[in-house]
């Protein structure tokens, strides 16, 4: 038997970074290469992401995953053993029929979307390539613009609610000619932020963790500042301070679904305790584009506004990432494009359950202009650095100091001459395309 079939395919429960269970996949080839993934969930999940199972009952909150580890050891295992880890869509399409077409629904999409990870990278240490190789070949060349956490705080205005750690703000150094320079830069801000946050407020940032790449964030409270408007102009001082004004800029997580009622039709607390309409919210994504350092911001209205998510493409021109309203789902993603939502889609494998379908959201989206943007928050940790390599994304959610930086690194030693810097040219949005391609879109 060949050394890339897979032998052994097992898993178990683990806590994630957040300290919630998750489950971990573990696959073992003939050759005796071993991989796992951890599926987890997020903080900001969207209703039309896939179910996860789990064990319900009192213990860990319902939110045990008992029985999506059963599910990989009896269900999917004796389906997986003697197939070959290097054929992803084989792996995947058994996977997701398992006693007929609902497998997702039937075993949960965090089983799957375990498995499918482990995969991957079983496949990868079997071919003794690298993980980003094995996922987009020799054209897989283009590092991201450096990203990393700056900011987060939820119910600073309103706490009747949870909004987890949301809004999130980061910074993102994209105007470099290498991947090196521009996290050598976005070090020197980013070290400068937390020092001022802790010498000025007494504020420290979250210490990174064996799961996440995603850290940095400095939880700023309503006594810090009276608004977001205050904590941007604080974040852009910080930038311009360094020397890195128009090279250096914000990206925001808004979440707003997590602040938006729906019985009202107003978002209250997002950026202060105001309640907000959809056009006021629109009004207040202008002034952050058009007034602060902001080229990048996620989920600025409620996962089903699509017409909003276009009004906001047709009139600011920076990157609009679509999260909870795209959920790395091709349809969603389809129904973007006809509208013109938003320009860029979040990548999160577990919204899913699959790498196949996500491979297959990703090729829609490019295919259409869109931008994808890959997310390490559902327990990728460093293999989202390769994912993002490999799909030669423009841009990443945080993820680029710390283990995750040193990885990028690392890929653009490998990558020596080869390796690309998209930078400035990454980000969508008007104001980043060329001049001739702006031309071309508004002659359309």
């Amino acid at each position: 038997m060949k050394s890339t079939y897979i032998k052994q395919v097992f898993a178990r429960q683990v806590l994630s970074g957040r300290g919630h269970p998750a489950i971990e996949a573990t696959v073992i080839t003939e050759g005796g290469q071993t991989a796992s993934a951890v599926c987890t969930a997020g903080i900001s999940i969207g209703t039309h992401e896939i179910a996860f199972a789990y064990d319900g009952g009192k213990l860990y909150g319902g939110k045990g995953v008992g029985q999506a580890v059963n599910n990989v050891n009896e269900k999917i295992a004796p389906a997986l053993i003697g197939e070959d880890a290097t054929k992803q869509f084989l792996c995947d399409h058994i996977m997701l029929n398992i006693d007929g077409p609902d497998a997702k629904a039937r075993l949960g999409g965090n089983a799957i979307a375990a498995v499918s990870a482990a995969v991957l990278k079983a496949g990868a240490l079997a071919l003794d390539i690298p993980l980003y190789r094995h996922i987009g070949g020799a054209a897989a060349v283009t590092l991201p613009a450096a990203a990393f956490g700056c900011a987060a705080g939820s119910n600073r205005y309103i706490r009747e609610h949870s909004a987890g750690s949301k809004p999130t703000y980061s910074f993102i150094s994209y105007d470099f000619p290498s991947f090196s320079e521009a996290v050598y830069a976005l070090w020197e801000v980013v070290t400068k932020w937390q020092e001022k946050m802790a010498d000025c407020y007494g504020l420290t940032a979250s210490k990174p963790s064996s799961i996440t790449t995603c850290a940095g964030f400095v939880n700023v409270p309503t006594d810090v500042v009276q608004d977001d408007f205050e904590l941007w102009g604080l974040m852009a001082e910080t930038i311009n301070r360094c020397g890195y004004e128009g090279k250096i800029g914000l990206q925001g997580d808004l979440a707003a679904d997590c602040y938006y009622n729906r019985q009202t039709g107003r978002y209250a607390g997002l950026f202060d305790a105001k309640p907000r309409t959809r056009d006021e919210v629109i009004d207040v994504i202008k002034r952050m584009a058009g007034e602060y350092p902001f080229v990048i911001v996620e989920d600025p209205l409620h996962e089903d506004d699509f017409e909003g998510h276009a009004i906001i493409a047709r009139e600011v021109d920076i990157q609009i990432v679509g999260d909870d309203l795209f959920t790395t789902n091709t349809d969603r993603v389809a129904q973007g494009v006809r509208q013109g939502s938003a320009n860029t889609v979040l990548l999160k494998v577990n919204q899913i359950g699959s790498i196949t379908e996500s491979l297959e959201m990703i090729q829609f989206a490019y295919q259409n202009g869109y931008g994808v943007m890959p997310c390490s928050s559902r327990g990728e940790g460093l293999s989202i650095v390769d994912y993002s390599v490999g799909i030669n994304a423009g841009t990443i959610r945080e993820s680029c100091m710390g283990s995750g930086g040193s990885r990028f690194l690392e890929i653009e030693r490998e990558l020596g001459e080869n390796a690309v810097f998209a930078g400035r040219r990454s980000l969508k949005g008007r104001r980043f395309q060329k001049p001739e391609e702006a031309q071309r879109k508004e002659n359309k």
